[in-house]
């Protein structure tokens, strides 16, 4: 009998312990469900975690637990039989400008184009512009077009590419029911900036360039600044600039007083003649000061090949400036 009571207790502890042990994992599992459930919430969150993704159109990420999550492509599908965009594709990563191709009805037409424009997550407009037929649009069939938009984000930005059928206010027969357009989500990202190197003119006697035994006997400091198609300017106006902190502390300075206004800058028959407003001049005196004033100035802008002389001017002047 008492060998029976011992068994008995063995299998109840022993079906206690299984019962424990369901609870604990499924406590844990129902943890975990949870915490996937709060972290991911869209497609791109499935995917960026890894999980399986189902190639079919939209896309499909399923995560542990049954839960799938589908790709948004806008209403692609639904304006199918009505327009279709060959580029970009749905969530495509965009840089501008962005050139938009496809295919769309000759009723989506008016006069041969439509408008588009790119709008962010909050409806804000960020760029619009024209798509024209590339062919005939008088017909029933579907007709290509092309478009380009610029555009400007200091971000990576989530974004509606919005193609819309053109349904002129203005025309009578004009009716809302008529409206429609297509929206395609893509991600904009800001475009990198071309950069080109110049060179500026200080003074540095850690260079042995100093104004105590030559006053015209420059420094030269490289810098890298957005491309631009007037160059000479760009120059010029970073020399008005002076020094940064680091060019500073390592020795560079500047003759040319603070708060100084380029005006006018020209370039013919390799003469630059440039011209600044009466701030180069005040408070400026003695022959060494105005010679270094004057070297920083023509040594920098016959830094280019097109530049073999330097006439300065103060508000259309070119007598009697920077005097000693």
């Amino acid at each position: 009998m008492l060998y029976k009571t011992k068994k008995i207790i063995k299998v109840l502890i022993l079906v206690l312990s299984l019962a424990i042990i369901i609870l604990i994992a499924k406590f844990f599992w129902l943890d975990k469900k949870s915490e996937i459930q709060k972290q991911i919430n869209n497609f791109s969150d499935c995917a960026a975690a890894g999980y399986p993704i189902m190639e079919s159109y939209p896309r499909q990420c399923k995560i542990p637990f049954g839960q799938n999550f589908i790709e948004d492509i806008g209403n692609e599908l639904d304006k199918n039989n009505l327009i279709r965009v060959i580029e970009p594709r749905p969530n495509n990563v965009v840089k501008s400008p962005l050139v938009i191709l496809g295919a769309a009805r000759g009723s989506w037409f008016f006069e041969a184009s439509f408008p588009v424009k790119l709008i962010d997550n909050n409806g804000a407009v960020l760029t619009t512009g024209i798509a024209t037929a590339i062919g005939d649009w008088m017909t029933a069939d579907f007709v290509n077009f092309k478009a380009e938009l610029n555009f400007s984000v200091s971000a990576t930005t989530s974004a509606e590419l919005v193609l819309q059928k053109d349904n002129p206010k203005d025309n009578p027969s004009a009716l809302k029911e008529y409206d429609d357009e297509l929206r395609l989500p893509l991600t904009l990202v800001p475009t990198a900036k071309e950069t080109m190197k110049i060179k500026l003119n200080f003074f540095n006697e850690e260079l042995g360039a100093s104004t105590d035994f030559n006053c015209t006997d420059t420094a030269v400091i490289e810098r890298e600044i957005e491309k631009t198609s007037a160059p000479a300017r760009a120059a010029i106006e970073e020399l008005l600039k002076g020094p940064i902190l680091l060019e500073i502390d390592l020795g560079f300075s500047t003759t040319i007083p603070a708060d100084v206004k380029l005006q006018k800058i020209t370039i013919e028959n390799n003469i630059a003649k440039v011209d600044f407003d009466e701030t180069l001049e005040r408070g400026v005196g003695g022959s060494c000061r105005v010679a270094a004033i004057r070297s920083q100035i023509t040594q920098t802008l016959k830094q280019f090949s097109n530049v073999k002389e330097v006439i300065i001017s103060i508000n259309g002047r070119t007598e009697d400036i920077l005097q000693p």
